[in-house]
């Protein structure tokens, strides 16, 4: 063998050599975990610990799955409540691979993992929503409302009294998806509804609804202040006539007093003579004349009356 062809024997050999080392070593990163198969068959445990690592060159083949967390995230589906409403429910879920061989030996990747997720999620989530009310669905608690107190034993007297609650929902969901993918060697470790809503032809009439209950709302203290209106100018109307009853009936009173001390300060000033007692009579008639009489005014008065010997006299 001349120089040249040991060269290229040499070459040849450091070649295959690199080769044959390449396919006998691999790394595992520690986000990662491997199944070993041999002839697409898996071979030994699963390999979760980082590091380098060695097979079988061009035999056996690595498989590298997610040691992470995964995401899924479902298609918004059309789904029926209990009470027959229907509703779009848009929702996700965070799942891992717990078991890596039974993974690779059920689903093969994480693609089939997704769609098997798909069949299992939806399944579940569909049954769920369609055996409880849109109320249970959307509420978590019968918490009152953030708003007046008024308004809010109004409204939480038109709401629905819930048993179950979204957040219930929810893990049933989560609960009944795990029984059925814990043979496939994975665990669902979150389930959440990201959206719901009326389909289209079903809003309109929940917005009017929403707006007669409003309306009625509106309406019921509309007439409550109405009431409260009236209530309060009828109370106004009764303390103003007591005042002025009051105010008049002391007024009266004062009067009255103020006579009946004039009468006396008139009865003793003209009690001192005879001719102050005929003078005080006198002005006194004359007095009731001015109040009493005037040009078409006619009197009959008896002869021993005062006025009757005053006129008479005049005459």
């Amino acid at each position: 063998m001349n120089k040249r062809s040991k060269l290229t024997l040499i070459t040849a050999l450091v070649i295959a050599g690199i080769v044959v080392l390449t396919q006998s070593i691999y790394i595992v990163d520690e986000t990662q975990q491997v199944v070993i198969t041999q002839f697409g068959r898996p071979i030994g445990d699963a390999v979760t610990e980082p590091g380098l690592k060695f097979k079988t060159p061009f035999v056996q083949e690595a498989n590298f799955f997610e040691k992470r967390y995964m995401e899924w995230d479902g298609d918004p589906n059309q789904i029926p409540t209990k009470e027959k409403k229907f509703i779009f429910v848009d929702s996700y879920a965070r799942w891992h691979i717990t078991d890596p061989l039974q993974f690779y030996k059920r689903l093969t990747d994480e693609r089939g993992a997704q769609s098997r997720l798909d069949d299992i999620i939806d399944g579940e989530t569909r049954d769920q929503v369609a055996s409880h009310s849109l109320e249970e669905v959307v509420r978590n608690t019968n918490r009152q409302a953030d708003t007046t107190a008024k308004i809010s034993i109004m409204i939480e007297d038109s709401l629905a009294q819930i048993e179950v609650g979204r957040k219930r929902i929810q893990n049933m969901i989560q609960e009944k998806a795990n029984e059925e993918t814990k043979d496939l060697g994975i665990e669902i470790l979150d389930f959440r509804f990201k959206r719901i809503n009326y389909v289209e032809d079903v809003r309109q009439r929940v917005y009017d609804r929403m707006k007669s209950e409003r309306i009625r709302i509106a309406d019921k203290f509309r007439s409550e202040g109405e009431g409260e209106a009236s209530r309060i100018n009828g109370e106004k109307e009764r303390e103003l006539s007591q005042i002025q009853s009051a105010a008049y009936k002391e007024a009266e009173t004062i009067k009255g007093k103020a006579d009946a001390e004039a009468t006396r300060i008139y009865a003793e000033a003209y009690n001192k003579s005879s001719r102050s007692v005929e003078l005080y009579s006198f002005v006194k008639s004359m007095e009731t004349f001015v109040n009493t009489f005037d040009t078409s005014t006619t009197v009959i008065l008896s002869t021993d009356s005062d006025l009757y010997k005053y006129l008479k006299s005049m005459e």
